[in-house]
């Protein structure tokens, strides 16, 4: 089985310092408008879903879906994480690029 490309981004994403992870850090860099990609875990809480949602949307800023808590916490070296934000710009275009492809092209 091959890694996951998008994980390995946030991975190195995390390493630079552009990530925040956690309900309430991620809820306060898109309230402050410092997030320019925002992930959660597929298997979070519809309302955790709901509520990041519509955050995003009421600011404009790119709101994902994607893998689970478990994987996207040990993407970026900690324990289950529903939520996640990108702080870097450039970080967040490649994140979303790799998912398109990863969505269209499957793992592979």
């Amino acid at each position: 089985m091959r890694p996951d490309p998008v994980l390995g981004l946030l991975g190195l994403a995390q390493k630079a310092g552009c990530v925040k992870s956690g309900e309430f850090m991620a809820e306060n860099m898109i309230k402050e408008g410092k997030s320019f990609l925002c992930i959660v875990a597929t298997d979070a809480s519809d309302n955790t879903k709901k509520h990041f949602n519509d955050m995003c949307s009421y600011r404009s800023i790119p709101y994902m879906e994607y893998s689970d808590k478990e994987s996207l916490g040990r993407a970026i070296g900690k324990e289950l994480r529903a939520t996640l934000c990108v702080t870097d710009e450039g970080l967040a275009g490649q994140i979303q690029k790799k998912m398109a492809e990863v969505a269209i092209n499957g793992k592979d």
